[in-house]
């Protein structure tokens, strides 16, 4: 099982990790700022102070609240609305697990950033269905940023795309080296290296 990071120099958050039966490809929700100073960008925020000043906040407000349902009820909103925020962020990674034989699944990871993955969203996708798995480009603000999609047909029969890495949306070059490396394991022959259908 070596795991390595293909492009260390310029996007050390890309991990590929080869298994006997399968690669995973992971990208982490961090990267090295553009200004080539080496700062580290990290994605999700860590416990800040407005974490620390809740608690305090609401112990102080607490006993003048009590008496108002309406006002408990509020901060009781408040706080778990915040809460879930701040837990359902992309803490750790998103993965492309790909399983020449069996197909692709798509990971994402989400949690409190102090503490491990709270939710792991997993979805699967066949390689019967998986039709192709593209580079695509889209507008976001005034921005053209590249994603990868994997276009497969629904239990409907009906064409979908699923967006790789959707919520992280890393740079071009971690998407190419994702990219080839699926290509190769999903759509290629390694025979006679013929672009196929397994």
């Amino acid at each position: 099982m070596p795991r390595t990071r293909p492009l260390l120099d310029c996007h050390p958050e890309l991990f590929v990790t080869e298994w006997p039966s399968f690669r995973e490809y992971r990208v982490e929700n961090w990267r090295l700022a553009r200004d080539g100073s080496g700062n580290v960008i990290h994605g999700a925020t860590p416990g800040g102070w407005i974490d620390l000043c809740l608690p305090v906040v609401i112990s102080i407000m607490w006993p003048t609240v009590r008496g108002s349902t309406m006002l408990c009820a509020f901060v009781v909103l408040t706080v778990g609305f915040i809460m879930y925020c701040r837990c359902t962020q992309v803490l750790h990674a998103e993965s492309v697990l790909v399983f020449p034989a069996y197909g692709i699944q798509l990971e994402t990871h989400r949690g409190y950033p102090l503490l491990k993955p709270l939710f792991v969203s997993r979805r699967f996708i066949h390689a019967s269905l998986l039709e192709d798995f593209i580079i695509n480009e889209g507008l976001r603000r005034w921005n053209v940023r590249y994603y990868l999609a994997a276009v497969h047909r629904s239990s409907t029969g009906t064409i979908a795309i699923d967006v790789v890495f959707e919520n992280i949306l890393p740079y071009f070059p971690v998407l190419l080296e994702v990219y080839q490396g699926v290509q190769e394991l999903m759509f290629h022959n390694h025979i006679d290296n013929m672009h196929t259908r397994i």
